[in-house]
């Protein structure tokens, strides 16, 4: 699905005119319908300040709007082989049913993409279960990985702060 695609999606599953969304991103009134037909069509395609806007005022992570090539039968294919070559998606046929899954053995880009698919798929799971909302579950896929409370991620510090700990700490074992 192309950006303008996802566009219009969220928009409408947020309610909204192409107007309404075209001046909240600071068209002018008279020509924001036009600028978002434009950009919807693809004859027009957001630069990032503006994808950035579009998904503030759409209340989704700018990656909700960015997504590959899936527009055709034959651009999904090619994602589905690019996710097998890249984070090791696997196909299969058990039983009758095409079942997708990631083999975490194939490196450590498959392992992370593992345990991101498994929280998708425990925060599905809740969602099915009647344990939150539609609208929590879409909240959190559109913002992902923003409310995935799953994903341990650490700040690094520069080099610059991590050179001068180490000259610190070396002065103070001299001392």
């Amino acid at each position: 699905m192309a950006i303008g695609e996802r566009i219009r999606f969220i928009r409408n599953l947020r309610g909204m005119t192409q107007k309404y969304l075209g001046t909240l991103v600071g068209f002018p009134e008279k020509t924001a319908d036009i600028r978002m037909a434009q950009y919807e069509a693809g004859t027009r395609t957001p630069k990032e300040d503006l994808t950035k806007a579009l998904a503030a005022a759409l209340d989704v992570s700018p990656l909700a709007l960015n997504v590959p090539d899936i527009d055709s039968h034959f651009g999904i294919m090619h994602t589905l082989f690019a996710l097998e070559d890249r984070y090791g998606l696997v196909v299969e046929i058990r039983d009758g049913e095409i079942l997708f899954r990631i083999d975490p053995r194939r490196g450590k880009e498959a392992a992370q993409l593992s345990e991101q698919v498994s929280a998708w798929a425990a925060i599905a799971e809740k969602y099915h279960a009647g344990e939150i909302s539609r609208e929590e579950y879409d909240n959190w896929r559109y913002y992902y990985p923003e409310y995935d409370d799953t994903q341990i991620t650490a700040k690094v510090p520069s080099q610059e702060l991590s050179d001068a700990m180490v000259k610190a700490f070396k002065k103070k074992l001299k001392d």
